[in-house]
């Protein structure tokens, strides 16, 4: 028998498209290094067909974003009887709806912060609840279209009700949670380390920290006591199960422990999609597992399935 054959799905049309094209190509090098046999798709709205035509044993997913991380792709791939990677039709569209993975979260025991889903429009010059607080749109990544609302400002940014928005009209509106930045993979159905991100001088982790060279530092394993650094492995499991992740996926929190050890603890959000580069989060984690990205990447593939 020859090499597996081994589609990997990148690109796509959603805001997080260059970061989608740097996922795939690492995941594509790295699943040649290990031997498959590796087809690129910059996927567009064609790509039933595409794949049709090109009958790979599996898809590896590496978009990020609407469209490939909410369901969509993974119903096209349930419909074609193509094994994939990552999380299935479910998981993925909740875990792509902040307000609605909330819901399940907090159901399941995690602390969430304090907060609602509304529309933009209502926002308005009020504060919809009292600042600081933080407008986020439910179904995007990489910190897009997220606007923090400082104690001192008199009434919420404009950008959020005008025309300039582009990030949908339901918003998540949440209490700012101050405190330290940790993030926690899930491989196998087992936490990897957790991680602390550290942004750079007076910024929160958006984008260019996410992604821009010197954007901010990770540290692996996160200085913690034994008893949060626990809790966070826990919770990450919980997240993980209850929204009914499979493969990777990777649970970021915010622990304010300005006043005391315990703190504050709050899970933010999942990622049934991490970043997937050799310096991103979670191979990052799995590399201080002895985990090398090919291998992450090529269990990735062996793990893959269809009815996910």
């Amino acid at each position: 028998m020859g090499a597996k054959h081994v589609a990997v799905l990148m690109g796509g049309f959603s805001s997080e498209r260059p970061v989608s094209l740097s996922s795939g190509n690492a995941c594509a090098a790295a699943l040649e290094e290990a031997g498959y046999r590796v087809t690129r798709v910059d996927v567009s709205r064609n790509v039933a067909e595409v794949l049709s035509e090109l009958r790979p044993d599996v898809v590896f997913n590496a978009l990020h974003g609407p469209f490939g991380e909410d369901g969509t792709i993974q119903g096209i791939l349930e419909y074609l009887s193509i094994p994939y990677t990552h999380s299935g039709v479910l998981a993925s569209a909740l875990a792509m709806d902040k307000a609605q993975a909330k819901k399940v979260a907090a159901a399941a025991g995690i602390p969430v912060a304090f907060g609602k889903a509304m529309s933009r429009f209502e926002i308005g010059n009020e504060h919809p609840i009292a600042p600081p607080y933080v407008v986020k749109p439910v179904r995007e990544g990489s910190s897009f279209g997220v606007v923090i609302v400082k104690e001192d400002q008199s009434h919420p940014p404009q950008i959020i009700g005008s025309s300039e928005w582009r990030y949908g009209d339901v918003v998540m509106v949440e209490k700012y949670i101050a405190g330290r930045e940790l993030t926690c993979g899930v491989m196998n159905g087992k936490a990897l380390d957790v991680t602390e991100v550290i942004a750079k001088a007076n910024s929160f982790y958006d984008f260019d920290s996410k992604y821009a060279a010197g954007g901010s530092s990770h540290v692996i394993p996160a200085q913690l006591s034994p008893n949060i650094y626990q809790r966070i492995q826990e919770l990450a499991v919980r997240a993980h199960e209850s929204i009914g992740c499979r493969g990777v996926s990777r649970s970021d929190f915010r622990y304010d422990d300005r006043f005391s050890e315990d703190g504050e603890l709050i899970w933010l959000e999942i990622n049934t999609q991490p970043g997937m580069t050799p310096t991103s989060l979670v191979p990052e984690m799995a590399a201080h597992a002895g985990i090398s990205f090919s291998e992450l990447c090529s269990w990735m593939v062996e793990d893959a399935s269809c009815s996910r």
